[in-house]
């Protein structure tokens, strides 16, 4: 999944030794907004220290972000991960307004009429009345 929008705020910094492994970690949370008359945000984690350097994410500026979406369970509780694996610059788009980022894979709020000369469905019949021989309730 895939979402463009500016980075709203850039948590610490998080780190530690697996217990299972005694591989040191490192995570970084980043939150994301995307643009539009109701903008969304999305908090996304960068897991990897390599990575987080990689991204540079900056406070304030465009990014596209790819992500998977998990959930794991804790204490009977469901918790969402989304994990980044690919964050790079947003590219602006021709004409448009300056600071208005493009939301990626996103369509129009609802998909176009078709009109009467290519409707799927041909125009509902007037009913004749009482006396029709359709006895069909609707």
């Amino acid at each position: 999944m895939d979402l463009t929008g500016k980075i709203i705020a850039v948590m610490p910094a998080s780190s530690g030794v697996s217990q299972r492994t005694g591989n040191s970690w490192m995570s970084q949370d980043y939150v994301v907004e995307v643009p539009g008359q109701y903008p969304r945000r999305c908090v996304f984690r960068v897991f990897g220290e390599d990575r987080i350097k990689q991204f540079n994410i900056q406070q304030g500026q465009d990014y596209t972000v790819s992500f998977d979406i998990d959930a794991h369970e804790y204490q009977g509780r469901w918790f969402n991960d989304i994990r980044a694996y690919s964050v790079v610059p947003a590219a602006p788009i021709v004409g448009s307004a300056p600071g208005a980022a493009p939301v990626a894979g996103a369509t129009a709020p609802f998909p176009p009429q078709p009109s009467a000369d290519n409707a799927p469905f041909p125009p509902a019949q007037e009913s004749a009345g009482e006396g029709s021989t359709d006895d069909l309730p609707f």
